[in-house]
């Protein structure tokens, strides 16, 4: 008779809650900035949930490194964290769509009803009649004016700087599978300067779209459309960052090796993802 495969079942964990309200509070917190709510203290919420975000990420990756180091993991639990990771990566899939899906409603059935477009030949003269039912949307009711951003510049610029990080991210891959450890040092490191550089650069491209542009939150549908998608990917860029860099820190202290390395691989399948996500925005967003 076989013997039976050990399964691992850790302790009750309070992180999944912690990470619960500080998501909330970095929710409550974004929204009572942007429209002023709860007497101007929006923004010690959004600090609040993203200290508490940061300190959840800290315990839970430090439980999950040192279960991993103790050899507690079998085969099942290895099938279960990617399982579980290939079900995430789904889900923000999911999250993305929804974006893209009011995005495309806005652009291709919302304004043209409002040009007139199918049988409301009537709504522009007795709604707005100076609308334009073009895209971008530049002109909003309220009379606020924008410029549309281009695709060229920075962010053409960021779009060259993460397709550079998925191929280091590879070839750190690579690496790691032949046991190449000062070659995945290095690509991995040049993985999370990328990443870093990215955000600043997204950092310079909000600066430039509220200063110089007018383009902001409250530009109508554009502006908001515009924020909604490259403002949730830059986050989730900040958190595959910050993954990656964990990860690299790991390597540094000789974590991983050929065959068991799923920690590093998540992390991999979470950046190309992302960088996906940013070439459909890249042509959606700022090209079409």
């Amino acid at each position: 008779m076989a013997t039976p495969e050990r399964y691992y079942v850790p302790a009750a964990s309070i992180w999944p809650i912690v990470g619960a309200v500080a998501l909330f509070l970095i929710a409550a917190g974004a929204g009572a900035t942007v429209g002023g709510l709860f007497g101007g203290n929006g923004p010690w919420l959004l600090l609040v949930g993203t200290v508490l975000i940061l300190i959840m990420l800290t315990g839970w990756f430090r439980d999950v490194i040192r279960e991993s180091m103790q050899g507690l993991y079998s085969a099942q639990m290895d099938r279960s964290f990617r399982q579980g990771m290939s079900w995430f990566i789904f889900s923000e899939v999911m999250f993305f769509g929804a974006f893209f899906g009011a995005l495309f409603y806005a652009r291709f059935i919302a304004v043209p009803w409002l040009g007139g477009a199918s049988n409301n030949a009537m709504t522009a003269a007795v709604l707005w009649p100076d609308f334009v039912a073009q895209w971008p949307l530049t002109l909003t009711p309220g009379g606020i004016e924008t410029t549309a951003m281009p695709a060229m510049g920075l962010p053409l610029l960021n779009t060259l700087i993460l397709l550079t990080s998925s191929v280091t991210l590879h070839i750190a891959h690579t690496a790691i599978e032949k046991n190449q450890r000062e070659r995945l040092k290095g690509f991995l490191l040049v993985t999370v300067l990328l990443g870093a550089v990215f955000m600043f650069f997204q950092g310079e491209e909000y600066v430039h779209a509220y200063q110089e542009m007018n383009l902001r939150l409250d530009s109508g549908v554009y502006g908001n459309t515009f924020y909604l998608l490259t403002g949730f990917h830059g986050l989730h860029v900040t958190l595959g960052t910050i993954m990656l860099l964990v990860v690299w820190l790991r390597v540094m202290r000789g974590h991983f090796s050929p065959e068991h390395h799923f920690g590093f691989q998540a992390s991999a399948w979470y950046w190309h993802f992302v960088d996906v996500v940013w070439l459909c925005l890249f042509v959606f967003v700022y090209i079409l």
